[in-house]
């Protein structure tokens, strides 16, 4: 992994997934014990790439990532506490979603995520994670299978609002501002269902 991936102040360390357990303890309420969250309003952190969730943990502790319902819950975290959290999510089972069966909805969210809309210049959700949604730790790219509808939504909807500003090179806010409303909910479903 490259340093610029997850910043330089924030290397790629080994987490504890045992240590890890402990410190998610706090995480429960809102992720739920094995990290698939009861409530939309919430990622499921289970299955998610363990790079993925140390840089969004430590981007929230140190500002760079701005999520009110978090305040004060990471803020004396270390780094190695973030990377033993993220180890201990990275190996728990993901969620099974299922989408909604409405034939146009899956068709356009299956299209969205495999080939994109070139017409729109949105590139294909595939290329960075992956045909079966599982992201790519490497790259820090999250998974995104089984991940609930309106968080993906809601998190689309910040990117391109540019009220969320944590991706590398703003790559997801330039794709979620050209996407419509009807396309995030259909790419929304599609990857509920994705597994």
């Amino acid at each position: 992994m490259t340093m610029s991936a997850i910043g330089v102040a924030h290397a790629q360390m080994e987490g504890d997934p045992a240590a890890g357990r402990e410190k998610a303890q706090t995480c429960a309420a809102c992720h739920g014990q094995q990290g698939i969250s009861p409530s939309g309003a919430f990622p499921n952190l289970a299955g998610q790439q363990a790079s993925y969730l140390a840089k969004q943990i430590m981007n929230i502790r140190d500002g760079d990532r701005n999520v009110p319902q978090m305040a004060g819950q990471v803020d004396d975290f270390s780094d190695q506490d973030a990377w033993d959290v993220a180890a201990f999510f990275s190996q728990q089972e993901s969620n099974l979603g299922q989408a909604n069966p409405d034939e146009a909805l899956l068709e356009r969210g299956r299209e969205l995520y495999r080939a994109g809309d070139m017409a729109k210049g949105i590139p294909s959700c595939a290329a960075c994670h992956t045909p079966t949604g599982e992201g790519i730790g490497t790259a820090v790219y999250p998974a995104l299978s089984g991940q609930h509808r309106e968080y993906l939504v809601s998190t689309l909807q910040a990117f391109a609002a540019g009220e969320r500003s944590n991706d590398p090179n703003a790559i997801m806010r330039d794709i979620a501002a050209k996407m419509s409303d009807s396309d995030m909910q259909a790419v929304a479903n599609y990857l509920y269902g994705l597994h």
